[in-house]
């Protein structure tokens, strides 16, 4: 099971990088273990943290200024490697949305079978968003996923983005694809009696 998403209202942890890829989300390095915890204590390690292991203060992650489950990221987030561990360093850090205006078609998949919801937005929605935080780290968004739309509370401006049906529903629910298929037991049963 993964958390119901509906509605967040959350302040914004602004990344205005473009071309994020997967390997500087979560370094090769941590790769090796096979269940998720812990991988949100190593997301973005190389820019959190110098050679010595010390934080670097200039990255937003340091930051005590942002805060909030809505990581707003620059143009193109996810690139590179297939990496699931991605996605749950994401999620594991306690982001529930991630705002682009595009991502890599896979790391898009393993957000949204991880209960993180990829919101694209257009450049200019992005570009409002990331002056709107600079301005003041205490902005906020409002994600409304059964609307599909995102509001800057801000500004007022709000825009609408796209998200596959089965997704938006496994999200609704807090289901992941093995308690979709579950909870379509007895319909699955039902059709295979009626086959016999």
């Amino acid at each position: 099971m993964i958390e119901k998403f509906k509605t967040l209202t959350s302040t914004c942890v602004p990344l205005p990088i473009e071309n994020v890829d997967t390997d500087q989300i979560i370094p090769a390095r941590f790769l090796k273990a096979t269940t998720r915890e812990g991988f949100g204590d190593n997301l973005f390690y190389d820019w959190r943290y110098d050679k010595a292991g010390n934080k670097v203060s200039t990255f937003v992650l340091n930051n005590p200024v942002y805060s909030g489950s809505v990581l707003v990221a620059g143009k193109n987030f996810g690139s590179g490697s297939s990496r699931e561990h991605a996605a749950w360093a994401v999620g594991g850090y306690g982001f529930r949305v991630v705002v682009s205006s595009f991502f890599a078609d896979i790391f898009k998949n393993n957000a949204l079978n991880n209960g993180v919801l990829p919101v694209v937005v257009s450049d200019g929605f992005l570009k409002q968003l990331f002056e709107a935080i600079e301005k003041n780290p205490t902005a906020t968004v409002t994600v409304d996923l059964e609307k599909q739309v995102i509001i800057n509370n801000e500004t007022g401006e709000q825009e609408s983005f796209d998200i596959n049906p089965y997704k938006k529903n496994c999200l609704l629910s807090g289901y992941d694809d093995i308690d979709f298929l579950l909870s379509n037991k007895d319909k699955i049963e039902q059709w295979e009696n009626a086959r016999d």
